[in-house]
């Protein structure tokens, strides 16, 4: 595996892109979408937020509820078949399907990632 992005500034980068905690407190399916992607409310602690996220092949929707989640929350707002995605959730490919990233031990929603 070979990186093929070019190297940044770690500090612009810190200061461009905002990571935090979540969790996830209620899943849908999402038939409407193009993709089979679950519409997910994500808590960060002092507010809620709405994600389209392309989880289905690993996750049940019950396997999902309640858990912890690193999403970047400062892209703005995509709508997807008329649903308002306000993060997005960030995930790994892996052989099943994608794989949320998610922290080690449960901590506060809404702590930054840094």
């Amino acid at each position: 595996m070979g990186f093929t992005e070019s190297t940044i500034d770690p500090a612009r980068f810190l200061e461009d892109v905002e990571m935090r905690i979540g969790e996830i407190v209620d899943v849908e399916r999402f038939p409407e979408a193009r993709k089979d992607v679950y519409k997910l409310e994500v808590d960060f602690g002092d507010e809620t937020r709405q994600s389209a996220a392309g989880l289905t092949d690993v996750y049940e929707p019950e396997d999902l509820l309640g858990s912890q989640v690193v999403a970047v929350v400062n892209l703005g707002t995509v709508s997807i078949a008329g649903f308002e995605s306000e993060c997005l959730v960030t995930g790994v490919d892996s052989d099943e399907g994608v794989v949320h990233l998610t922290p080690e031990r449960d901590v506060e929603p809404g702590t930054r990632v840094y």
